[in-house]
């Protein structure tokens, strides 16, 4: 399932707008607004999700599912469950730049 925040991510991570994902993924405009304005998964038709997600990993993009492991290698973000703790090393507190 693809959430509207993913969507708008992958697009930040191209480096490209909306109307490029549209020409990309052979969609309007409108869809690809209707998609990241969804509320919790992305909605639409199957066909037209599937057209969205594969110019995504066509241009390079990995979309990762909660709680899957990535394969692609390379350098990503994650989004952290909010409910899980943060991991601090023990080596890092005040005076780090991050807070405490």
């Amino acid at each position: 399932m693809l959430t509207p925040a993913q969507l708008r991510a992958a697009r930040a991570l191209l480096g490209i707008d909306q109307r490029t994902l549209a020409d990309l993924a052979g969609v309007s405009l409108p869809t690809i607004q209707r998609m990241e304005a969804s509320e919790g998964f992305v909605r639409g038709m199957i066909d037209t999700l599937t057209k969205v997600v594969a110019a995504l990993e066509l241009a390079g993009v990995e979309l990762i599912g909660e709680n899957a492991p990535s394969h692609g290698g390379g350098r990503g973000v994650r989004l952290r469950d909010p409910s899980t703790p943060l991991a601090r090393p023990p080596n890092l507190g005040a005076g780090d730049g991050l807070p405490v």
